[in-house]
């Protein structure tokens, strides 16, 4: 690797908090193992799921789609959803009545939709975005791409993502926020030091376009390496003033 980088070091052992679906799971008395069997999915893609490293995933839409899966597997409801989101649970005096076990697979459906929403990608790309428009015959309009002519595509830039500071988890956070923008997510690891004051998106020269888009879009600073010739790889070094929100 050509790319002058700051020193990194082997991250230290990371104690990973359950997550809402980690939770579901433990309630069901499943492993990783028994619940990937069931939905079809690899052991792998149900820790990155359980883990929200989302970056794992080839794309956003493959993630979410594994979540799906996930939590078709676990035949999660939509009281259950709710609880796991951290919304309020209320008990609706028709649950009992014949109609509403009629509308159940609907009702599975929406909790699905709610729980992949409010916990599998939360705030994920969304800085900046607006409601999308309607044609005014109800179909919605989304939003033309952004291109600029002279900078390749995201999906075409690499980006690695170090923590550089003390806050747990950082870099997963960055890393999913940055595949969330569409771009190619490489290491996702600690920096050598944990003492950086700022995050900023370093580049090689003559990359200065590519970062300062990424830059822009994250709300943070850029910084060039004295070195290297990798005019589509970037990193970026989370500092203790992080967008992690």
């Amino acid at each position: 690797m050509s790319t002058v980088a700051p020193d990194r070091e082997m991250p230290s052992a990371t104690v990973h908090e359950p997550s809402s679906l980690g939770v579901a799971r433990a309630r069901r008395r499943l492993t990783v193992e028994e619940v990937a069997e069931q939905a079809g999915l690899s052991p792998e893609a149900v820790e990155a799921l359980e883990e929200s490293r989302l970056y794992r995933f080839p794309s956003l839409q493959e993630a979410v789609a594994a979540a799906v899966l996930y939590s078709a597997a676990l035949g999660i409801s939509k009281r259950e959803a709710r609880s796991l989101a951290g919304l309020p649970v209320r008990d609706h005096p028709l649950a009992s009545l014949p109609l509403a076990r009629i509308g159940a697979p609907i009702a599975f459906a929406a909790a699905v939709a709610l729980l992949v929403w409010f916990v599998i990608v939360p705030r994920l790309g969304d800085d900046g975005a607006g409601e999308p428009a309607s044609d005014g015959g109800g179909a919605v309009l989304l939003p033309a791409p952004e291109l600029t002519p002279s900078l390749p595509e995201r999906s075409a830039i690499q980006v690695d993502v170090l923590n550089g500071s003390t806050r747990g988890r950082a870099a997963t956070r960055v890393a999913d926020r940055v595949a969330g923008l569409a771009y190619s997510i490489g290491e996702v690891d600690n920096a050598a030091r944990s003492d950086y004051p700022e995050t900023r998106v370093y580049f090689t020269p003559g990359s200065a376009g590519i970062a300062e888009r990424l830059a822009e879009e994250l709300g943070v600073a850029t910084q060039e390496l004295p070195g290297g010739d990798e005019p589509t790889r970037l990193i970026v070094i989370v500092g203790a003033e992080a967008p992690l929100d």
